[in-house]
């Protein structure tokens, strides 16, 4: 076990590396993109281009370029905004991420939990009325669009992010964070709850007719223990594999729409301004920030992959 931690490890480093050269890339060395015309603004003259090249070493060789910015964006710190010149760029990304870390996780709470529930009854009950139904739920969840309840609903308090841990002011504390993010927690759930509810369901069909599964009930176990303790062990390595790729991308930025909708400053909101102003350096680093935690979180499913099926150790 610890060979396959240490080797998905390296493979997770190397990946990482290889994404930021290739999000540098992009940004910072496309043809007809140049960034010190950005930071000089529209009428600068060439005297002026040429000392905010040498201002931020964007004279140097593209190596060199490359190493200073991932020497300010991991060690110094010190990354500033092309746009908003002086403000540092990490603080930025530091401050945004709590907010959809919570916002993405309070949510994979309400669409596992609920996700799990209708995806056993759908295949207990298949072929049958309440299968019909819970499928046809579900597909409504995945088609309705994320804002339908930022706009219609305004039971629960105003839209915003209030901090779990600031004092329990006008809005701050475990209460007002709650109460602020239900209404996004259940918008984003609702939209994979379907999805989720429809993978368990097709991979718990499929377990019902495997050869361990008829053996477990041919030693006379109960289908409950048969369905829980057999079929939705292995049911859950596709569940599990979908939700750390969706996971990895929400945190990364992946909830843009419910930010924006419920006015939380997070990744994603934090990345469209970038994107409307252009500041290549924000972006990057929001961009770095989301395929870390994409790594990271694949990683993570590869390593529950493993507890649940001891063969993906050898493989």
């Amino acid at each position: 076990m610890l060979r396959f931690v240490l080797r998905r490890m390296a493979s997770a480093l190397l990946v990482m590396f290889s994404l930021s050269v290739l999000v540098f890339l992009i940004f910072f060395a496309t043809p007809g993109v140049d960034p010190a015309a950005r930071i000089a603004g529209r009428n600068a003259d060439q005297q002026t281009l040429r000392e905010v090249r040498k201002d931020f070493g964007l004279d140097r060789p593209m190596p060199v370029q490359y190493a200073l910015m991932m020497k300010k964006l991991f060690v110094t710190r010190d990354l500033t905004s092309f746009v908003n010149r002086g403000a540092k760029v990490v603080p930025q990304v530091v401050a945004a991420a709590p907010v959809t870390f919570s916002l993405v996780l309070g949510a994979s709470v309400f669409w596992i939990t609920f996700a799990i529930g209708l995806g056993l009854v759908a295949a207990v009950f298949r072929g049958r009325t309440l299968d019909t139904v819970v499928m046809i739920v579900g597909l409504i969840g995945i088609s309705m669009p994320g804002f339908v309840f930022g706009e219609h609903w305004h039971v629960l308090p105003a839209a915003g992010y209030c901090d779990l841990f600031s004092p329990s002011t006008a809005c701050g504390g475990p209460a007002q964070w709650f109460d602020h993010l239900l209404l996004p927690w259940l918008t984003l759930s609702v939209l994979y709850i379907g999805l989720y509810a429809r993978v368990l369901r097709s991979a718990l069909v499929e377990a019902q007719e495997e050869d361990y599964v008829r053996t477990a009930r041919a030693k006379g176990l109960t289908e409950r223990r048969v369905l829980f303790r057999h079929s939705l062990r292995t049911s859950l390595i596709a569940f599990v594999s979908l939700f750390g790729l969706d996971f990895g991308a929400l945190v990364g930025g992946g909830a843009l729409l419910v930010e924006v909708v419920f006015n939380l400053h997070g990744i994603g909101w934090l990345t469209y301004q970038s994107l409307l102003n252009f500041d290549l350096p924000v972006i990057l680093a929001t961009v770095v920030y989301a395929a870390f935690f994409v790594v990271v979180v694949n990683a993570a499913v590869d390593l529950v992959y493993a507890l649940l099926d001891p063969r993906v150790r050898h493989a």
